[in-house]
């Protein structure tokens, strides 16, 4: 990422996590400030595994994964700004607090994805994250990332 308004394809997702098909849950970012925030997108389609059985006549994407995208976009952030220090590091999950769900996401929704970094000291960063669907609140939580 040459500047902090660059956006991001999944090509260079996939060379900056080490998730690989099917739990790489974010497809683009597409606004970054290195040490501030980072907004990601994931486009939620009938084809993503879990559909099968999350819930084949009201297919519901499971909250556990709307909370992997969010850490996801997080761990994103916090690799491209702390870079030099912790290169060849993996970025881990490490804690959630103050989780909702506000809303169904559902096969078609776009997913967009907003971290805040709250804190960071040493290893250690702290997220607000939300997830919205068509401007409307779907979940939040505040994250915990380490690098390992």
């Amino acid at each position: 990422m040459k500047n902090d308004n660059e956006s991001i394809d999944i090509n260079g997702i996939l060379n900056l996590l080490p998730h690989r098909y099917p739990f790489v849950l974010v497809d683009r970012i597409i606004e970054m400030k290195l040490g501030e925030f980072a907004v990601g997108l994931k486009n939620v389609t009938i084809n993503e595994p879990f559909f099968q059985g999350h819930f084949p006549i009201d297919p519901i994407m499971p909250g556990v994964l709307i909370l992997e995208s969010m850490a996801q976009v997080g761990g994103i952030l916090a690799y491209l700004t702390d870079r030099d220090k912790f290169e060849g590091d993996l970025v881990y999950f490490a804690g959630l607090d103050k989780v909702r769900f506000r809303r169904k996401v559902v096969p078609g929704d776009q997913l967009i994805i907003r971290a805040e970094v709250l804190k960071r000291k040493g290893k250690i960063y702290k997220f607000a994250a939300k997830a919205y669907v068509d401007e409307q609140l779907a979940a939040e939580a505040n994250l915990m990332a380490s690098f390992g």
